[in-house]
């Protein structure tokens, strides 16, 4: 559906025409700019928009069905760009992304949102505040759009950040990590570090271009020349998160292979104290076991303390074997 439609002029917004073809030409008379915004669309819905502006047929596909990498598309009459923004759930620590995509062209923009983490309502609600940035034309939107959404990455890399070092603690906590849900957790955290890495990986070269900072970069139209500077902050920025996510999925597979090496450990301790109980049982069972075959000739059978003196030499033996695997670290 849509959710706002509003023509801007010279920074401020202004009430225009319904119809948007008649929305376009009074905003390309005026020198400002129309932007639509839309949510999760039916292409019924987005049929309309798609014949007023000229959109791509390839570029409205993608816009309908979304699940698309983070992309910069140059088509005859527009741009398409595809941003995913990534919200962080403190209840269950989980990370999930939506999606934003962009068409930018010669006096409009038409944005589509689908998925709950689209931060177009604070964009817009910024900008509208801001008159000498909306003044810059479609770019600003693009823009703003881009470094709201590159800023949100940052903060869920903080968070993440905290839940790397909480599992942490957890690992190498005086029990090791003992809890069975140890292995879960981390492997669940490795999921979402992998999210969150699919929404900023393939954001880099888009931003690039947009900066101008590549050879490609130079020749993507639509974008004005004087915002380039302020894609190359938010291209710095995306750098670090991507450094960043680089750095959570490094110490968490560290933290997995210390997990797993820890718990090698403890079967290994396990074992050699089960190994060390047993071999005490052993000797009692052995001796029992001789004295017990009821052979008539036997060494010390009618002996009156025959039974005192093999009960004894069993609790010497158990005595001289406990210190022995105390010693050795086996009990």
């Amino acid at each position: 559906m849509i959710v706002d439609c509003a023509v801007y002029r010279d920074g401020h917004r202004t009430e225009g025409p319904e119809d948007f073809s008649d929305a376009l030409a009074e905003a390309r008379a005026a020198g400002g700019f129309v932007w639509i915004g839309l949510h999760e669309p039916t292409e019924k819905e987005f049929e309309h928009v798609t014949q007023e502006f000229g959109l791509h047929p390839l570029a409205v596909e993608d816009a309908l069905k979304a699940h698309q990498r983070p992309k910069l598309e140059v088509y005859d009459d527009s741009l398409f760009l595809v941003f995913k923004p990534v919200v962080y759930e403190p209840e269950s620590d989980a990370v999930s992304s939506g999606e934003v995509m962009v068409f930018l062209g010669d006096g409009f923009v038409v944005s589509v949102r689908h998925g709950e983490g689209a931060p177009l309502a604070a964009v817009r609600h910024r900008l509208e505040h801001e008159p000498h940035l909306l003044a810059k034309g479609p770019t600003a939107v693009v823009y703003a759009i881009a470094d709201a959404t590159v800023d949100h990455y940052l903060d869920v890399a903080t968070e993440l950040q905290t839940d790397l070092e909480e599992l942490e603690a957890e690992v190498f906590s005086p029990d090791g990590g003992g809890s069975r849900h140890t292995a879960s957790r981390i492997y669940r955290f490795k999921r979402q570090v992998l999210e969150f890495r699919r929404a900023t990986g393939p954001l880099g070269p888009p931003l690039t271009r947009l900066a101008g900072t590549g050879a490609a970069g130079s020749g993507v139209p639509f974008v004005d020349d004087r915002a380039r500077p302020f894609f190359r902050d938010v291209s710095d920025h995306l750098t670090r998160v991507n450094e960043s996510v680089e750095g959570l999925d490094r110490l968490v597979t560290d933290v997995l292979s210390a997990h797993l090496a820890q718990m090698s450990v403890r079967q290994n301790d396990d074992m050699r104290k089960i190994s060390a109980w047993a071999a005490m049982a052993a000797v009692p069972t052995m001796i029992a076991g001789i004295y017990g075959m009821n052979f008539e000739h036997m060494p010390e059978l009618r002996w009156v303390w025959s039974y005192p003196a093999v009960i004894a030499l069993m609790a010497v033996l158990e005595v001289l074997l406990y210190r022995l695997f105390k010693q050795r670290g086996w009990l």
